[in-house]
C-alpha cells in the first residue's frame, strides 16, 4: 500500500533525498526519546521492542531493528540493579521507503569516534 503524502508539496527535493531527512527524524527521535530510560536485564528485549514498534508506526518506515547491548547493562548496573540507557548501548537500523527510494539508516555506537553516530548506508 502506497502513502499519500500530503506535505509532498512543502519539500523541493528528490524522493532519496525526502527517504534521508526522514531517517533522520526517525533516529533522532529514537536517540532524544528513549536515552535517559531506566533499563536492566529483565526489560532490555522488552524495550527493544518498544522503541522498534513506536519507530515502525512513522510514516515512510518499512522495518525497523533496535537492539540494546545487554552485557553493557550487565556490567554497568549498580546497587540498585538498573541503570539508565545511553547511546553507547543503543544499534538501530530503519528502512525508510520515500516513493520510489529506499534508504537504510543506522544508530551505532562507534568507539573511535567516542560518539553514537547515525548514518546512511552499511552497517
Amino acid at each position: 500500500m502506497k502513502m499519500q503524502d500530503p506535505a509532498k508539496h512543502f519539500f523541493r527535493c528528490t524522493d532519496r533525498e525526502r527517504a534521508i531527512f526522514e531517517a533522520g527524524i526517525k533516529l533522532g527521535t529514537v536517540y532524544h526519546q528513549y536515552v535517559g530510560v531506566p533499563v536492566n536485564l529483565s526489560n532490555v528485549t522488552s524495550l527493544e521492542n518498544a522503541i522498534k514498534e513506536s519507530v515502525k508506526v512513522q510514516p515512510f518506515v518499512e522495518d525497523a531493528e533496535v537492539r540494546i547491548d545487554p552485557d553493557i547493562v550487565k556490567k554497568r548496573q549498580g546497587i540498585y540493579k538498573y541503570i539508565t540507557l545511553s547511546g553507547d548501548m543503543l544499534r538501530v537500523h530503519i528502512r525508510i521507503r520515500y516513493g520510489a527510494e529506499s534508504v537504510d539508516a543506522y544508530l551505532k555506537y562507534v568507539d573511535e569516534m567516542d560518539y553514537p553516530l547515525m548514518y546512511i548506508g552499511g552497517s
